[in-house]
């Protein structure tokens, strides 16, 4: 081991590479349940975009990129936003390298080492490591079918304000198709959740990197189109509609918090090749027959999952999302999620645990303890027939630990 004076953030980090998950890297038996790969087959044809940004656009997409990102994929980027009932212009967004990359500038301009944040109980799992980082406090609040349990919260900001303790710096919500529960926050509840922060002077996060891939039921607003006051920062990415690889997703939010925000991102400048080939697909009729695309193609995978995980599983509790790329099962309480997931990976299911979505067990979860009776299975990179295949070989696992 090298001797080095490591900061605390890094010091509890494991050493070891984490095991292979990504598709090419596992074999052909290897049924992908666990992250939200996309569809091979609903990956774009970008060539055309591709040539003409290296001949007609080399200038620009060959430099440098403008820290904020390119003026006319933010003024596109406003009026996708304006049309789903915000009121932005190109100065409210910020290109960054995908929504993640979005949440650590955030974290960066928000969070002091001590600080408290708000997630739910389950919470999306990527997000926790990047928070955690920070040196944050977790406050887990619970969830139900509608959303965040804005009552819960409320009781629990005035329980902290009665006690002396500082309010959280923000407040972390997927509102559409929720990550990992595939909940959708009722209209009420976001009304109630943008009140609250609003009139508590709390940061509202808002992730929707599934808000487009609804598959039946109202839209409903997002949370930034309800914003009055400036408190709702909104992250958007295009990593599920388009493709993950080409790390483009954006920020929307008051200009003076985009202003700051740039100060923070210290890469140079957002690929400009990228932003170029994303926006002239996006201005083609190409984008929205995409758009058509992706809702059937991914429609058809949660309900084969869902058909298959009721025949399979009569013993499990399931949502059935509107949208988005997951399911979530809640097991008898006596089953281990952790367990199962790592015999399903013996037996070449990969899944994720359920434990994993939850903040309690590390650094500033207090004592809590996760709960291990859930699992995540996203149908968004198998086939429907490698979903039916996969979800028996998972039951055959379940039923022989229920057996033991």
């Amino acid at each position: 081991m090298i001797d080095l004076r490591l900061a605390r953030r890094a010091a509890g980090l494991s050493t070891a590479f984490p095991a292979p998950h990504f598709p090419s890297e596992l074999g052909e038996d290897v049924v992908a349940f666990d992250s939200g790969f996309a569809a091979p087959q609903l990956l774009p044809d970008l060539v055309p975009y591709a040539i003409a940004a290296l001949t007609e656009h080399r200038e620009e997409t060959l430099q440098y990129s403008a820290t904020q990102g390119q003026p006319e994929l933010r003024g596109w980027l406003a009026e996708l936003m304006n049309r789903d009932g915000c009121t932005l212009g190109p100065e409210n967004l910020l290109v960054v390298n995908g929504a993640k990359h979005g949440l650590e500038l955030i974290c960066r301009l928000l969070l002091d080492e001590g600080d408290a944040i708000v997630v739910t109980a389950p919470t999306y799992f990527t997000a926790i490591p990047i928070f955690r980082s920070f040196g944050v406090e977790f406050i887990e609040v619970g969830q139900d079918i509608d959303g965040i349990l804005v009552d819960e919260l409320e009781a629990m900001l005035r329980t902290r304000a009665a006690e002396g303790a500082a309010l959280p710096k923000l407040i972390y919500n997927v509102a559409d198709f929720h990550n990992p529960t595939g909940a959708t926050m009722s209209t009420d509840r976001r009304r109630a959740l943008v009140a609250l922060a609003s009139r508590e002077g709390i940061a509202l996060v808002e992730d929707t990197p599934y808000r487009r891939v609804r598959f039946e039921g109202e839209t409903l607003p997002s949370l930034k189109a309800l914003d009055t006051s400036g408190h709702v920062i909104h992250v958007g990415t295009f990593s599920k509609l388009v493709a993950p690889g080409l790390r483009i997703g954006w920020v929307a939010a008051d200009a003076t918090i985009i202003a700051r925000l740039m100060q923070l991102k210290s890469d140079g400048g957002s690929s400009p090749l990228m932003q170029r080939i994303l926006y002239d697909f996006g201005r083609s009729p190409e984008f929205e027959q995409h758009v058509d695309r992706v809702r059937i193609v991914y429609r058809e995978r949660r309900d084969t999952m869902v058909a298959a995980i009721r025949a399979a599983f009569s013993d499990a509790v399931l949502h059935v999302p509107e949208g988005g790329y997951y399911v979530w099962l809640t097991l008898p309480a006596h089953i281990d999620g952790d367990a199962l997931a790592a015999n399903a990976a013996d037996a070449g299911i990969n899944l994720i645990a359920g434990s994993k979505f939850f903040s309690a067990g590390g650094a500033g979860s207090g004592n809590r303890v996760a709960p291990k009776n859930h699992i995540r299975l996203s149908y968004s990179y198998a086939t429907p027939e490698q979903i039916d295949a996969g979800v028996a070989r998972l039951a055959r696992v379940y039923r022989a630990m229920a057996a033991r």
